[in-house]
């Protein structure tokens, strides 16, 4: 599983895959899901076996069933079948209709010993994201937000147009490598004219996630960073492509404002083939989404600081998952079951 975690972030839309050789309860190869169009993992390990005689004789474990396919590289289940393995242990199916049982069949029609479901929860667990692009047509979507003791995210006046920090700089670095684990991030018109964000990744290394900004009305001025260019950006409106055509960078979806909005939102993001997502802001955007029922994970900061008034938290009603102590803050993480 450690090894198929290196693969988050650059194998989308692939799963990123972890597979580990083992002959004679000895690892002889490893590897993880390259970027897309490169090798999966399967290959990765296979090659960096330096006698592949060994493979006849070896058991190869995957956290996701062999694909059966051909897509941007041909099946990883024919090639551990060219290799005539001895043993495939699989920790989960995969639930893509190109592959979904094929992968197994193949290897077992070879005569391949093939056995399923070992960690499977972890793996599914590891997988969350390409699961649901496959079983809930809609990106894997995540909330953040930092709150005061009093359970504010923003004050109720301020004299510049930028962030207001809540959080420490532990817990911001810690974000900043979230984002380089999701494929795009969210906020709302609100939090662009308050705090003009830049939505990229600068505290960590790592992709910078693409960027949606809802702006019904289109009423955001294009010299704040959201225009920049820098990062891909799709702008959700009333408004379509054909309206407004500034670059390729920019990309201009319209919806129904008067309809499901997160609804609409994810149908935009599994069009654009975006697997995951980070939601940021502001209250009314999150509310949205917890309101609607459209969230997996939920990372809530909380802060020492106190404003006494301002722009209240989201109301969230969730059992907590986990704790954490970073420094001053709280990082309180919510599963949505």
């Amino acid at each position: 599983m450690q090894i198929a975690k290196n693969g988050i972030g650059i194998s989308r839309p692939n799963p990123a895959v972890g597979a580990v050789i083992v002959h004679e309860n000895k690892i002889i190869g490893e590897g993880f899901t390259s970027v897309y169009g490169e090798n999966h993992a399967e290959v990765n390990a296979v090659n960096s076996v330096k006698n592949v005689e060994l493979l006849k004789e070896s058991t190869i474990y995957v956290t996701l069933e062999p694909c059966s396919h051909h897509g941007k590289t041909p099946p990883c289940a024919d090639l551990l079948v060219k290799h005539r393995f001895k043993k495939v242990v699989i920790g989960c199916v995969d639930s893509n209709k190109l592959v979904a049982g094929k992968g197994i069949e193949r290897l077992r029609n070879a005569g391949i010993e093939v056995v399923v479901g070992v960690l499977e929860k972890e793996c599914r667990e590891h997988h969350k994201r390409f699961f649901t692009v496959q079983e809930k047509n809609r990106p894997y979507i995540i909330l953040k937000w930092a709150q005061t003791a009093d359970f504010f995210i923003a004050p109720e006046t301020k004299n510049l147009q930028k962030p207001i920090w809540i959080s420490n700089q532990y817990s911001q670095q810690l974000v900043h490598k979230f984002r380089t684990q999701e494929q795009a991030i969210l906020v709302g018109t609100n939090t662009v004219l308050s705090d003009n964000p830049k939505l990229n990744v600068r505290n960590w290394s790592g992709e910078n996630p693409i960027r949606i900004v809802i702006d019904k009305d289109l009423k955001i001025p294009k010299n704040l960073f959201v225009y920049d260019q820098t990062v891909a950006t799709i702008f959700i409106t009333t408004f379509t492509n054909s309206k407004e055509k500034l670059s390729e960078k920019l990309i201009f979806e319209g919806i129904n404002f008067d309809a499901s909005i997160a609804k609409q939102i994810c149908d935009i993001l599994q069009k654009h083939q975006i697997q995951s997502i980070l939601i940021e802001g502001g209250t009314k955007t999150l509310q949205t989404f917890i309101d609607e029922n459209l969230w997996d994970e939920a990372y809530v900061f909380t802060s020492e600081k106190s404003f006494e008034n301002g722009l209240k938290a989201p109301i969230l009603s969730a059992k907590k998952q986990s704790e954490k102590q970073i420094k001053n803050d709280i990082l309180k993480i919510y599963k949505n079951d």
